[in-house]
């Protein structure tokens, strides 16, 4: 009789996989640091044994890293684990005070700034609405967010590991309805300057609907699904794919725009999808039929005429994001297909729902099609995305992290 096969590692978590693999190849502290860490925020609170379990490292090796992580205050001990036999064990869980992260969201009708506890709790919050925020606009206004948290003395700035920065890619050129001509300041500027001459911390910056893509997996729906497409809604469209735990960028860094898809239907004049599918082809629906509106909260206030326009909208919006999701359903294949932004909550879910029930029609000839749902970081995905960037280049584990440390 053959000797049991051992659990693999992704069997142990869904979410687990080759971020949560260790090595016991000598000089790769760094990266098993990484992995120990994950497996404390994903599983904890958990004992020792049970990380040895999970991560396959030797238990001189849990022993060490568990002791720098306890001594740099990034885990504590929650208490001991009783009901098995012998001495309890003591159980770990991530320190939320170890560490913060500042993540920034730029977009064409806001700004928002949050602060990122270790646990992915949102600790601080405050967004400006402003159509075409120039730079000078959003220095300020973070400026005032860091000037606030300074006097308050809740995050120390030696225990604030960097700023991630979300924004569209080309702000400043693509052409989208009632943008200034001033806007194109953005082509220009250096981003990350505008934030380090403010607080002399690391600045990351990335794609909106990658950050959101990013939020999800380590915070959202990924934990449970780590294959997946983003689709955000903003005042733009974008999207975002995670195969496997790890984000796929593409040969040029541009994977995942789906709204250049070209798109030709008798139901809109638009000629790509992000020209019929987002907030400002919403808006510029209801404004040519007498709803000028400007943020999305305002779409809580409709009337009855307003709210049937917006359940049109809706179904066009549903009716054209349906082949698109059916492409990467048989292209890529991902366990869900997650809708985020700042359409309104209630709005992402019946558009989830519409194309579901679209999708439902191609069932017998598709072999396999994506459930689309609602993304659990769904309003504030981007800024939550740029907040964990510091975060992954810190602390959290990648497969490029392993390749350098065995390549040492």
């Amino acid at each position: 009789m053959s000797a049991p096969v051992p659990p693999r590692t992704a069997d142990l978590h869904p979410s687990l996989g080759a971020s949560l693999s260790g090595t016991n190849l000598e000089r790769a502290g760094d990266h098993n640091q990484r992995v120990m860490l994950q497996a404390i925020r994903v599983s904890g609170p958990i004992t020792r044994a049970e990380l040895a379990t999970i991560t396959g490292l030797t238990a001189p090796a849990i022993a060490n890293i568990t002791k720098r992580l306890l001594n740099d205050g990034l885990i504590m001990e929650v208490g001991r684990l009783h009901g098995a036999r012998g001495q309890p064990a003591m159980r770990l869980a991530i320190n939320p005070d170890g560490c913060y992260s500042i993540g920034v969201n730029i977009d064409r009708d806001h700004v928002t700034v949050l602060v990122l506890d270790l646990l992915g709790q949102v600790r601080h919050r405050a967004t400006l609405d402003v159509e075409f925020p120039l730079p000078d606009t959003v220095t300020a206004f973070f400026k005032e967010q860091v000037d606030a948290l300074q006097a308050g003395g809740t995050f120390p700035q030696d225990r604030i590991v960097g700023i991630g920065v979300a924004m569209p890619d080309d702000l400043g050129r693509v052409n989208l309805p009632n943008r200034p001509a001033s806007y194109e300041a953005w082509n220009t500027v250096n981003v990350a300057r505008l934030f380090s001459a403010i607080l002399p911390l690391p600045v990351f910056l990335e794609n909106d609907a990658a950050a959101a893509a990013l939020g999800e997996l380590q915070f959202g729906h990924g934990l449970r699904d780590p294959s997946f497409f983003y689709i955000l809604i903003s005042r733009g469209l974008g999207g975002g794919m995670v195969i496997d735990g790890q984000y796929f960028r593409g040969a040029q860094g541009r994977s995942g725009e789906i709204g250049f898809l070209p798109v030709s239907s008798p139901r809109t004049p638009a000629t790509s999808l992000q020209e019929a599918v987002s907030l400002s082809a919403l808006f510029g629906f209801l404004k040519a039929n007498g709803y000028p509106l400007c943020q999305p909260d305002e779409l809580a206030g409709l009337d009855a005429a307003g709210q049937a326009l917006v359940a049109q909208w809706l179904d066009l919006a549903a009716e054209l994001l349906t082949v698109p999701i059916i492409a990467v359903s048989c292209l890529v294949n991902p366990e869900a297909v997650f809708l985020g932004g700042r359409l309104p909550t209630a709005q992402l879910d019946r558009l989830a729902q519409l194309i579901t029930e679209r999708l439902q029609a191609h069932a017998g000839t598709i072999p396999v099609i994506a459930p689309v749902y609602r993304a659990a970081t769904a309003m504030d995905a981007p800024a939550v995305g740029a907040a964990i960037l510091p975060f992954n280049d810190r602390l959290l584990p990648s497969r490029t992290a392993l390749m350098k440390t065995a390549a040492a």
